[in-house]
């Protein structure tokens, strides 16, 4: 329903001071409500805020994320089918679309915001695979892509911010093929405690500090910290992929654990015709 004339609507902004971070990242139930319109509000400057976060080694991560990719899809022929998780400004759904050509990539976020920066992006910077990547607002714990549909999924700064960590990668599992490939990049928990405080104490001051200052809220960059303190390790992240029904194929750690990206491979599965043994 459109507001009348008159009506009074929060923006982003303002709806996101209105909710209290901690609450919000310990109930699964809620985190959603906190997590998208923050993403809104840092979609314009989402792609700057990467790159001066990381001292650019967000964009390294990335090609490397993408090189993974490429030889572990060596196997599948064709590559019909990708589907880009938490694509942001679809830099990786871009990245994928440019591997195969003709191939179908689904470029999710839950953001509309972010969908916007996409699309505007494909228009403005990208137009050659513009017809190729369909950008699209959606839920990672409840997928559209039809069961076993993906040959190749990638997801960036994406699990983290889901309710249940879980639920989505088992819902990455269903729309993988048997034998598609998954390629992940994420913030972790690192597991040795003094680097986890130092790692965590940088994060919390640099974010706050740029979320005051360019959007006078510090929690909108500073969520990250709080959010992996929530999180798991990468280490918990592989016996997750593994319970969910991925091999693991390899795990690169970057900053001693507090970044790392996870290639796996979804399990066949066996046949319900099979003997039972």
């Amino acid at each position: 329903m459109e507001p009348s004339q008159g009506e009074y609507t929060p923006t982003p902004e303002q709806r996101l001071r209105a909710l209290d971070v901690e609450t919000h990242l310990t109930d699964p139930s809620i985190k959603q409500a906190f997590v998208t319109p923050m993403f809104d509000i840092i979609a314009p400057r989402y792609d700057r805020f990467t790159r001066l976060f990381s001292f650019g080694m967000d964009g390294s991560w990335k090609r490397e994320a993408m090189d993974a990719v490429r030889e572990s899809a060596r196997r599948l022929r064709p590559v019909q089918r990708a589907l880009d998780l938490a694509t942001g400004t679809g830099d990786l759904a871009v990245a994928l679309a440019r591997l195969w050509p003709g191939v179908h990539v689904d470029a999710l976020d839950a953001s509309p915001r972010m969908i916007d920066e996409a699309t505007a992006r494909l228009a403005r910077r990208d137009a050659d695979v513009a017809s190729v990547v369909h950008p699209m607002v959606g839920d990672m714990m409840a997928l559209p892509q039809a069961s076993g549909s993906v040959d190749v999924l990638t997801a960036s700064y994406a699990v983290r911010n889901v309710p249940d960590a879980r639920g989505a990668v088992r819902e990455m599992a269903r729309v993988l093929r048997a034998d598609g490939v998954l390629v992940t990049l994420d913030f972790y928990r690192p597991a040795f405690a003094p680097w986890r405080m130092l790692f965590l104490g940088y994060l919390q001051i640099a974010g706050d500090m740029v979320g005051y200052l360019w959007h006078r809220d510090p929690v909108v960059y500073g969520y990250i910290a709080r959010s992996i303190s929530h999180f798991m390790t990468e280490a918990e992240f592989s016996a997750l992929l593994i319970d969910e029904g991925f091999e693991v194929v390899s795990v690169k750690r970057y900053l001693f654990g507090g970044i790392a990206r996870h290639e796996a491979r979804r399990r066949q599965v066996p046949s319900s015709s099979a003997p039972a043994v």
